[in-house]
């Protein structure tokens, strides 16, 4: 059974196989997503997509055991505070704050825990946490990414010549729409470019093997103004959007059947 771990008492809780239930963490952030779409692009992501993993599960197995945590809506968001409104944690205090939520959970018994990253800054504390929970109270962190990207029915929704779909882009105003459209202000959408060193055909690039971890200034308009969006999202709908976080959902499925059958080791 699928439930939100908040809903229960205390004497509920008392009654849940702590040896097999997962308790799923989504962490999203409270940062710029561009002139047209908010800054809470990410936390509502964190708060729906539980949702759609809980559809997605129950139709393949309707006891799956999964308390859903209240999703943390501030992360490390420093690439983002060039620009108005955006929130950061610095890395060791978000560290903590995590940290010091699985240890409570390890407290009270439970042994698998599953961080649902549904913004990519996140993903570096939470691998790290992981290892770490895992040596200290021998409880199973997994790492899981919200977003089915490379899905070829997701990125059949990009538009035709939008060419680059990046941070605060076509896909993920799509999502906002799909889940509070009126948040979203699509007149004021631009297109934002990579600039600078990252517009050339060198070997350093925003991520990967050899990289320059980018900052939002990075992404400019045309006529050069810092914007911290990639590609062109003024084809957004809200159709595409459901079909985004559907596929997303769907995408994780084999994963978190594979958490429920994983054994853990005291």
């Amino acid at each position: 059974m699928i439930r939100n771990y908040q809903d229960l008492t205390t004497k509920e809780m008392s009654a849940v196989d702590k040896e097999r239930t997962v308790v799923l963490i989504p962490l999203g952030a409270i940062e710029q997503h561009g002139p047209q779409a908010p800054l809470g692009t990410d936390y509502m992501i964190a708060c729906a997509m539980p949702q759609y993993i809980k559809r997605e599960l129950e139709a393949v197995d309707p006891d799956y055991p999964m308390l859903i945590f209240p999703a943390i809506p501030v992360g490390l968001s420093v690439e983002h505070m060039n620009f108005s409104g955006t929130i950061t944690m610095k890395p060791d205090h978000y560290y903590s704050m995590l940290y010091d939520i699985a240890q409570s959970l390890a407290e009270h018994g439970f042994r698998k825990l599953a961080f649902l990253i549904c913004h990519g800054g996140n993903r570096a504390c939470a691998d790290i946490l992981s290892r770490q929970l895992r040596h200290d109270f021998g409880i199973y962190a997994f790492v899981l990414a919200s977003g089915a990207f490379s899905d070829p029915e997701v990125l059949s929704t990009i538009s035709e010549g939008n060419t680059w779909d990046f941070h605060g882009g076509e896909m993920e105003t799509s999502m906002v729409m799909a889940l509070h459209p009126e948040t979203v202000k699509l007149e004021e959408a631009k297109t934002g470019y990579k600039k600078g060193g990252y517009s050339q055909k060198g070997a350093i690039n925003f991520s990967n093997a050899t990289a320059l971890p980018w900052m939002a200034e990075d992404l400019e308009t045309e006529d050069g103004t810092p914007i911290g969006i990639g590609g062109n999202p003024k084809g957004a709908t809200a159709e595409k959007g459901e079909i985004i976080l559907t596929r997303s959902a769907r995408a994780l499925i084999p994963a978190f059947l594979e958490i429920r059958d994983w054994k853990t080791r005291k």
